[in-house]
């Protein structure tokens, strides 16, 4: 078996195993997937009443000095409130601050030049989480800000609000059925249609699956660029070769990409 069949069969295996709690196979499943996203805000935020009218995954959004996320899923309502959907399967990376960095890319996207800040939609960054990173038990926990008045507590009600949803949760309720469905590698296992019909399209759709493993060869490809960008970027800083010579040593990068490379170290020095 050559080198480039073997690597196909260890897509199509791996493919086998993915679920929606992998962010990378969520964002392609629910891509344009009104349905779904429309189910899964509807269910974590208990309310029948959420029409999606625009979806897009993997968005880069920048805040005005440049410091970018990637939204795994930014949705937006009929009432043009905005929705961050984002899995996380590593504790460290739902962090408090990761939220409110979430939080203030949606809120300084809205909001436009000469808008009234008193007419700005709600926003809602919702993290999934593969465990419960919480450690309360419960299915779902609401972040909301609040007034201190004397001994009292007032919602402050500034329409920004963050939810971290516990993907450990099996309740017999919705969020546990849903929560058992992000966690399914098998898409017939699954208890909501609008979520497992994308699912059995990439994992057993012909078409479906072929986009899958090229999604995943890309990727590949991408890791590796990176990792050779990183490579070029240590070797130029030592500054004990010349471009040429790096470019024998790292052979995915050209000439041209090494020489903006070194402007970009020179840049930062």
């Amino acid at each position: 078996m050559n080198t480039a069949v073997q690597i196909h069969q260890e897509d199509l295996q791996r493919l086998k195993s993915l679920r929606y709690m992998d962010d990378d196979f969520m964002t392609v499943c629910l891509a344009d997937n009104f349905e779904g996203v429309e189910l899964i805000l509807r269910i974590v935020l208990g309310r029948e009443d959420i029409k999606i009218k625009s979806v897009r995954t993997q968005e880069p959004m920048k805040n005005l000095q440049g410091r970018s996320a990637t939204l795994d899923v930014h949705a937006v309502d009929s009432a043009n409130k905005e929705f961050d959907v984002e899995i996380q399967r590593s504790d460290a990376g739902a962090g408090a601050k990761r939220a409110r960095h979430n939080s203030s890319l949606l809120d300084a996207h809205i909001l436009k030049p000469g808008d009234d800040t008193e007419d700005i939609p709600d926003s809602y960054v919702i993290f999934i989480t593969e465990n419960d990173v919480m450690k309360g038990n419960q299915p779902i926990y609401p972040v909301e800000r609040y007034v201190t008045i004397r001994d009292n507590k007032v919602l402050f009600g500034d329409g920004s609000h963050i939810l971290y949803v516990n993907g450990k949760y099996r309740g017999d309720d919705e969020v546990g059925k849903l929560m058992h469905d992000f966690s399914c590698t098998d898409p017939d296992d699954m208890n909501y249609e609008a979520l497992a019909k994308k699912a059995r399209y990439f994992k057993n759709d012909e078409k479906g699956v072929a986009t899958m493993c090229k999604i995943m060869e890309d990727m590949r490809n991408e890791a590796a660029l990176n990792s050779a960008r990183e490579t070029a970027e240590r070797l130029i800083k030592k500054g004990k070769m010349t471009l040429e010579e790096i470019a024998e040593c790292v052979p995915l990068l050209s000439l041209d990409e090494l020489r903006k490379i070194e402007m970009k170290v020179l840049q930062l020095a």
